[in-house]
């Protein structure tokens, strides 16, 4: 991965993308600090498709084992006066 310091990066913003879209992720660099990175869109979308997504974990009916409890707490609730 290449760095680039934050001012070097606004000024020479389309080598940034070129190289980023050929040679890989680039780091930006702020107060010897990186704090962000310039990447592709092809690798954009392999790492966002495999974000594995909750709700579509969920509808895809996740094999769980018949075995699993999920254990309550039986307490009456606490009583709340009201005057």
């Amino acid at each position: 991965m290449s760095g680039w310091q934050v001012h070097e990066a606004q000024q020479r913003f389309s080598e940034v993308v070129r190289r980023a879209v050929n040679e890989g992720p680039q780091v930006v660099i702020r107060h010897g600090e990186e704090v962000a990175v310039v990447i592709g869109i092809a690798e954009y979308r392999r790492l966002k498709d495999g974000t594995p997504d909750f709700s579509r974990f969920l509808l895809a009916d996740p094999d769980w084992d018949d075995d699993i409890e999920f254990p309550r707490n039986r307490d009456l609730p606490r009583e709340v006066d009201l005057d």
